[in-house]
């Protein structure tokens, strides 16, 4: 029976490194002195979640748009270059390091996926600079529905021409991937816990990593 590992790609594959480039775009505005950094980036965090739960629109307008309301939550000056250079930057990202020998090691006896909350041309190149072949690139612009909408996934095993029940499927995020797939009947599900949160019993089970580099000898490889 085929087995297909799925990922989510922003944070899980790649350092998605969205805080300190809103920052370094916003910087001849920012006066750090009186804004607290973390509780803007994590309304903006919250921001583009709730965003995700409303009707299906392009990831790029997503960006702008939260990235607007959180600045004018917070007193800043939001100008629409801002939006723009937030969105040029995320295709740049590359991977965390240990992501490309573990994919290798990975595809000696699985197909590999990704499911994203991203558009497709915001993504591809993401996966170039990741440098392995995907059986399978899976974005919100395809399905026409973000994580953790249940459409995203559904989408993704139609796409693969699979069950759940062959699917692993691996990430970082709670709200996006772990929540919404506890309980959708896949084989397994993999925690990569890049930041050392705590987890939740009731959401198990699932296996927890620190990074991807465990994965493959986790999962037989």
């Amino acid at each position: 029976m085929r087995e297909i590992v799925t990922f989510d790609a922003y944070a899980t594959l790649i350092n998605f490194e969205l805080g300190p480039t809103t920052l370094k775009v916003l910087e001849d505005r920012l006066d750090l002195d009186n804004l607290d950094v973390d509780e803007f980036l994590d309304d903006f965090r919250v921001m583009r979640f709730q965003a995700v739960l409303e009707a299906y629109r392009p990831y790029h307008e997503i960006l702008h748009s939260s990235l607007r309301n959180a600045m004018r939550l917070h007193g800043l000056e939001y100008r629409t270059s801002d939006g723009d250079a937030l969105v040029e930057a995320v295709p740049t990202f590359g991977p965390w390091p240990e992501v490309p020998d573990a994919l290798r090691a990975l595809k000696t006896k699985y197909e590999i996926a990704i499911i994203s909350n991203t558009d497709d041309n915001l993504i591809a190149r993401n996966v170039e600079n990741i440098g392995v072949e995907f059986d399978y690139v899976i974005t919100a612009q395809q399905a026409g529905a973000y994580k953790p909408d249940r459409q995203t996934f559904e989408y993704a095993f139609q796409t693969m021409g699979v069950e759940p029940s062959q699917v692993i499927h691996t990430a970082q995020g709670w709200e996006y991937d772990h929540i919404p797939t506890r309980d959708l009947g896949l084989k397994r599900r993999v925690w990569i816990n890049r930041y050392g949160r705590l987890g939740s019993s009731d959401y198990q089970p699932y296996d927890e990593l620190p990074d991807l580099s465990g994965l493959p000898a986790l999962l037989g490889c």
